[in-house]
């Protein structure tokens, strides 16, 4: 192996550091920025987004001010077959997709890892907060960062064994705290830029106004409907709501009311109480584990079922077409199907796959 390095710098201060990190540790680094938008004057304009025209100009200045080489790399075309276009298709199945999710499975440790080899690297680096190791069998494992709040391990479990031999993420080791601290010492002008959290490729952050753009002739108005089919009120298109729902329904019903489930054959989005969104399992497919290879007999995990939720105890058991059962030891809020079900012991991340159904 050699010591080259492709950092993804997207403006930001995570991937500034990182870069900042690698070099220090006698890395040969050498900093790329992902363009992965549309050509869209909406995109270009945008202030804040890892891809826009301000964000582009971070980078290269953190390059320049770090002495490493920069380039721009074209990732147009393959994110929005693998990401947007599915990002899309799923809303419109009622389901609710983790874009990011996508996004480090096909481009950030597939598509350009592959592009870094091309540039003779070993390696490529992003700012995510999470701990590569190797353990004492040789095998490539997963941890929890050293910032709990900032842990990003969630949005890692498609990883492979090979992904993660070519992969280093620096920031695990850190705090955003001192991350932001070392941007401040080594004189980056980054070191205060605020975190982008929301979807990168939806400039006004409402995916529902951005999936009736492009899509407008399959976002139709239907029914709100209670559990017994009752009609309550009218929605403006299911790709609007998710399973929990309360806020930006557009509807009073003198009680608290959340979205429990979408009928994609009926166009109807069916409203109940808080109780009804607790559901104890659901079934997972596109399962993907790193901590070993298979699973074979039942296992006791935490497990979380969104970004932001807490990990729950839980059993997780094989089943046919490498799919698995989830079982919850109490009731679960707002599972959510298209969302990843993500599997952990302690700090190690297991792995993790897509909710399909609940059971």
């Amino acid at each position: 192996m050699n010591n080259r390095v492709v950092v993804g710098m997207s403006g930001g201060v995570d991937s500034s550091v990182t870069a900042y990190l690698l070099k220090e540790q006698g890395y040969e680094v050498i900093g790329v920025t992902m363009q992965v938008w549309p050509e869209d004057k909406e995109y270009e304009e945008r202030e804040g987004g890892c891809c826009s025209l301000s964000s582009v100009e971070d980078a290269r200045r953190v390059a320049h001010k770090l002495g490493i080489p920069f380039y721009v790399m074209n990732f147009k075309d393959i994110f929005d077959e693998k990401v947007i276009q599915p990002f899309i298709q799923e809303y419109l199945s009622g389901r609710t997709p983790n874009p990011c999710i996508a996004c480090n499975k096909f481009i950030k440790f597939d598509a350009f890892l592959e592009k870094a080899k091309s540039l003779g690297a070993d390696y490529v680096a992003t700012g995510h907060y999470a701990k590569i190791y190797k353990n004492d069998k040789g095998r490539y494992l997963i941890e929890r960062s050293k910032d709990d709040k900032k842990d990003q391990t969630y949005v890692l479990y498609n990883m492979t064994q090979h992904q993660l031999e070519h992969t280093l993420m620096p920031c695990g080791d850190y705090s955003k705290d001192r991350i932001r601290e070392i941007a401040k010492e080594i004189g980056l002008s980054v070191h205060n830029k605020k975190d982008s959290e929301e979807i990168c490729f939806i400039p006004d952050n409402d995916h529902g106004a951005y999936i009736k753009r492009q899509r407008p002739e399959q976002v139709k108005e239907g029914n709100f409907v209670d559990s017994n089919g009752n009609i309550l009120g009218r929605h403006k298109g299911i790709v609007y709501y998710t399973i929990g729902q309360r806020k930006g329904l557009g509807i009073s019903l003198g009680k608290p009311v959340f979205v429990k489930d979408i009928n994609i054959l009926k166009n109807e989005v069916v409203l109940g109480s808080e109780e009804d969104i607790f559901k104890k399992s659901l079934i997972a497919n596109e399962v993907n584990f790193i901590s070993f290879d298979k699973l074979d007999s039942p296992m006791k995990v935490q497990a979380k079922i969104r970004y932001a939720s807490k990990a729950t105890e839980a059993t997780i058991y094989p089943l046919e077409d490498s799919k698995i059962k989830v079982t919850f030891e109490k009731p679960v809020r707002a599972i959510t199907k298209g969302q990843s079900v993500v599997f952990y012991d302690g700090d190690l991340l297991l792995g993790g796959g897509i909710i399909e159904k609940l059971n």
